[in-house]
């Protein structure tokens, strides 16, 4: 449904891919005058169709958008968009906001808001975290990290696009805290592949393993989410091994520099590195079970669960947490 009183700041929004394209729906949805970039013409002209403008180049969309959002696959690719010829810096200036919202790294999201800030121009990152089915509802979660006068400025839009909205302190720090929840998620998903396997060559009954863990003290998101796809056998949560490879290499490596002597994330990394290895990087995330399955000649499945996640809820406020500090 369409916002009565949508911001009245134009948008521009870079990268249309699978959560980008989300983002993008929900400030259409609520009345948002925008306008996008995609590599992926094709992809530009749905959202052109639906009332977006083209921008031709990103200085082009930095010129025309008062915030321009960059939901992109890698660090490198944003730089790209950000420093490189007719990039964003050629069309920023005061009074104008960047909002990094890819998964990257929190160097680079501070050497890139340096250069952001010697526009004028004021850089936000905000990386989110919930699944693609949450970003589609607008239910995602954000971090925030910045300038905390540009936090609340842009608090309106992140408000559209997300449900719980955690400003996490200064630049680098949403980063830092996106990489970290990234390689939880990815220890779970590891773990559950192994036990559902094991479960299976035990003999037990699929559906009623799910909800035992779904019940006990062994649950968490991702059972809830990437267990259901992977029983489907779809596998699909629209995430693909590649993009670990990223994200938990990300954390290893903060890790790593700072001197915190890891054990099971560079365990996780190389698991993952072997299924892109195996299955290829664009294969589906959750498919990391067939390292298990395969060995042991079955495959994990059960009845009645869904090929993709849908998020049943309707759209949340979006409301800023404030973290209890007694």
């Amino acid at each position: 449904m369409q916002d009565a009183n949508p911001p009245a700041a134009r948008i521009g929004l870079i990268g249309l891919g699978n959560l980008g394209a989300s983002l993008a729906n929900n400030l259409i949805g609520h009345g948002v005058d925008l306008v996008v970039r995609d590599l992926d013409e094709a992809r530009v002209g749905e959202f052109v169709a639906r009332g977006a403008r083209r921008a031709a180049s990103p200085r082009e969309m930095a010129q025309a958008c008062e915030f321009v959002i960059t939901c992109l696959p890698s660090p490198a690719a944003s730089a790209a968009v950000v420093e490189g010829p007719n990039g964003l810096l050629e069309g920023l200036a005061p009074g104008k906001v960047w909002l990094e919202m890819s998964t990257t790294d929190a160097a680079e999201v501070r050497r890139l808001a340096d250069k952001v800030a010697a526009t004028g121009a004021t850089a936000l990152e905000c990386p989110v975290s919930g699944g693609c089915h949450r970003a589609a509802s607008g239910n995602i979660s954000i971090f925030a990290g910045g300038p905390r006068a540009a936090f609340e400025r842009a608090l309106p839009v992140l408000k559209i696009l997300g449900h719980q909205i955690l400003h996490t302190g200064e630049l680098g720090s949403a980063s830092m805290l996106k990489v970290l929840t990234n390689y939880l998620c990815t220890a779970h998903l590891v773990a559950l592949a192994e036990a559902l396997t094991t479960a299976k060559v035990l003999g037990l009954d699929m559906n009623t393993t799910y909800e035992g863990i779904r019940i006990s003290s062994g649950n968490s998101f991702v059972h809830e989410t990437e267990s259901q796809v992977i029983l489907n056998g779809s596998r699909d949560i629209n995430f693909t091994m590649d993009l670990v490879v990223k994200d938990v290499g990300l954390f290893d490596r903060l890790a790593a520099e700072h001197g915190v002597p890891l054990e099971l994330s560079p365990l996780v990394l190389a698991i993952f590195q072997d299924g892109v290895a195996r299955y290829g990087g664009r294969e589906h995330s959750p498919n990391i079970i067939r390292r298990y399955e395969e060995p042991c000649g079955v495959k994990v499945l059960g009845t009645g669960f869904p090929a993709t996640m849908v998020d049943e809820l309707p759209k949340a406020p979006g409301v800023e947490v404030v973290p209890n500090r007694g």
